[in-house]
């Protein structure tokens, strides 16, 4: 029996350990932002606060990664000692231009080389959905671009920190459904492999700009409003892999790996560029509603918060940026491109996502998600347990054996 005793404590004894050094490990460390969400600062707007406002708001919201679609030096100067990471762009007019290697060097040396590392740049994004444009040169000139201020970052010994990729739409897919037959446009072909090779070759991901809302909107009737929206739905199952799906956003990026596979590139990481839902919308547009916006970017963030991964890589946690920070309303097009921000221009919400934000709407509402609440848990709950555990600790050493 004295046995027994012994070997039960000497188990409960490290059990409670552990318990509590994980339990104090979660509560003492600083919750920093959810580790893989970003979001897409756009500023194609005439009435957005300054960069150093932007700054306090994502310090608020605790977002620590952003992406911009250029080099604007007022940004990267505001951003310098935050700790943000940021993905600036090489715009489109521009690209073709960086195919001369001195016009990259140039370009890295004016945009980059003086603002690091103080400002955490950690990607360049060569270009914006080119190869679902009608440009046919500059497609082709897309890669060779990359390469040149790839070799611009070797250079000045930037290239260890900082990769080089570029934003697709997700139309450069043939076939998305179901996932295990992805594969890519036939006529892509000669343009996509040379990107995948410099993908592999310097490690960096491959980005999709993935919008479930798109594909809802075109065909509402036989699409799950819940399943594009990562509400609680039956999913579907893939025939030939057997992978259940929830939610539209992990099929879409899991069609995106299938057809890299094909191609013979199996690990490139697939990062998700932009992804995000109208709040409003033009009569045409269905689904573009506040409250849709709300649940998709809810239901996301949550999932962020976990850190998930997809079916075929459930162990890779998704990189996913929102799109986008603010509404924009110099964009042109429908009434939902000017309405995907979570936020109206002069700082208050479009709606409540469930980020902590510092904002002067009265609408604006704290998260009430478990991560949140268990990250404000005051230092009284905290030593109550501490002082629990010292209790149960003690009175185990004290068991005879």
């Amino acid at each position: 029996m004295a046995t027994i005793h012994y070997f039960c404590s000497i188990w409960i004894t490290k059990t409670m350990f552990s318990f509590c050094s994980v339990f104090l490990l979660l509560c003492l460390s600083p919750f920093s932002g959810v580790m893989a969400l970003g979001i897409n600062y756009g500023q194609v707007a005439d009435n957005l606060p300054p960069p150093d406002k932007v700054l306090t708001l994502l310090g608020s919201l605790r977002i620590t990664k952003t992406r911009i679609y250029d080099a604007n030096p007022q940004v990267l100067t505001a951003f310098a000692n935050s700790g943000v990471e940021l993905i600036i762009t090489v715009p489109n007019e521009a690209v073709s231009q960086m195919m001369d290697p001195s016009a990259a060097l140039q370009w890295v040396s004016t945009n980059v080389k003086p603002y690091f590392p103080a400002t955490n740049i950690t990607g360049i994004a060569v270009g914006n959905e080119i190869f679902t444009g009608d440009d046919a040169v500059l497609m082709s000139d897309l890669v060779p671009a990359m390469g040149s201020i790839h070799r611009a970052l070797q250079q000045l010994g930037l290239d260890e920190t900082i990769h080089v990729s570029t934003a697709n739409s997700l139309a450069v897919l043939a076939t998305s459904y179901p996932p295990s037959a992805g594969a890519f446009q036939g006529s892509f072909t000669g343009v996509i492999a040379p990107l995948l090779s410099f993908l592999s070759e310097t490690g960096a991901p491959f980005w999709i700009n993935a919008y479930p809302y798109f594909a809802y909107k075109d065909n509402p009737s036989k699409i799950s409003l819940d399943y594009v929206l990562f509400n609680p739905n039956s999913g579907m199952v893939d025939p030939y892999t057997k992978l259940r799906y929830d939610n539209m956003l992990y099929a879409q990026v899991d069609s995106v790996i299938v057809a890299m596979a094909r191609m013979g590139y199996q690990n490139v990481e697939v990062r998700v560029s932009e992804t995000g839902w109208p709040s409003r919308g033009d009569e045409d547009e269905i689904g573009a509603t506040l409250e849709n916006a709300a649940m998709y970017n809810r239901n996301l963030l949550r999932r962020q918060m976990f850190s998930e991964g997809t079916p075929l890589r459930p162990h890779q946690r998704l990189e996913v940026y929102v799109f986008a920070l603010f509404n924009e309303d110099q964009k042109p097009g429908p009434t939902s491109e000017r309405n995907y921000g979570l936020y109206q221009p002069d700082g208050t919400m479009a709606y409540n996502v469930g980020l902590t934000g510092m904002s002067t709407s009265t609408a604006s509402v704290t998260l009430t998600s478990s991560a949140t609440q268990a990250a404000r848990m005051g230092t009284g709950s905290l030593w109550y347990w501490v002082f629990v555990y010292l209790l149960t600790f003690k009175a185990l050493m004290r068991w005879p054996v």
